[in-house]
């Protein structure tokens, strides 16, 4: 492993997460990143775990959804594992999935016959109980050594802070967006019925309320109507 060659293109990559347009395009560029930064690593991708449910939020072949589809069938695997919870090993791999797998019997074996070698799972981020693994794939058995677990996991390090970041840019994104159509309609009811700031805001939130819609949408709706019917 050419570790000068790998921090000079850490570096590069991590510049280039942050100059991404959104939250998925930062996804899916630390997903082509592995397959560039990680020797051995073929397919990569990001999945996300809800309760049980697998969410695949990128892939660079067909490969990676499929095996987080596996995961989820199975309720086993290395990456359903890393992302299960922030506690104990961040890091697993299979070397060889050719041999049996003990730890995960039901899942390795159908993994193989997905055409995977080998693989790895990184715990990529934990909040509340939204939980992540970067997943790194090979078609060849023995693919990744000590060295490519641990280029992965300064690679997932680093991912992880640009997810953040990424993510929350795009909540204060969002949140200066609701800001900006809620006071539009509360401008067009204060001209409309004559009707003080706080009070065409009450006609938003009761309507909001009463009909069990987002105050977003209530708002929305009256930016586009001229009002709420």
């Amino acid at each position: 492993m050419d570790w000068e060659r790998f921090a000079l293109k850490l570096a590069s990559m991590a510049r280039d997460l942050l100059a991404q347009d959104s939250v998925g395009d930062t996804l899916g560029r630390i997903a082509t990143s592995a397959t560039e930064l990680v020797e051995g690593c073929d397919e990569a991708g990001i999945l996300i775990l809800r309760g049980t449910k697998v969410e695949t939020v990128a892939a660079t072949d067909r490969l990676v959804v499929d095996s987080d589809r596996l995961q989820e069938r199975m309720g086993e695997g290395p990456c359903f594992d890393s992302a299960r919870t922030a506690q104990g090993e961040r890091v697993f791999r299979i070397a060889d999935f050719t041999h049996e797998e003990p730890r995960w019997p039901a899942y390795a074996p159908r993994a193989r016959a997905l055409g995977v070698g080998s693989m790895m799972g990184f715990l990529l981020f934990t909040e509340d109980e939204d939980l992540g693994a970067l997943n790194l794939y090979s078609r060849r058995p023995g693919a990744f050594t000590e060295a490519s677990e641990t280029a992965g996991w300064l690679l997932a390090s680093h991912a992880a802070v640009a997810f953040s970041s990424a993510r929350a840019h795009a909540q204060m994104q969002a949140a200066v967006a609701t800001r900006h159509v809620i006071g539009e309609a509360m401008g067009i009811l204060m001209g409309g019925h004559r009707l003080t700031e706080d009070e065409a805001f009450d006609v938003l939130r009761r309507f909001s309320q009463e009909n069990n819609i987002k105050l977003r949408e209530v708002a929305r709706r009256v930016c586009e109507q001229g009002g709420l019917t």
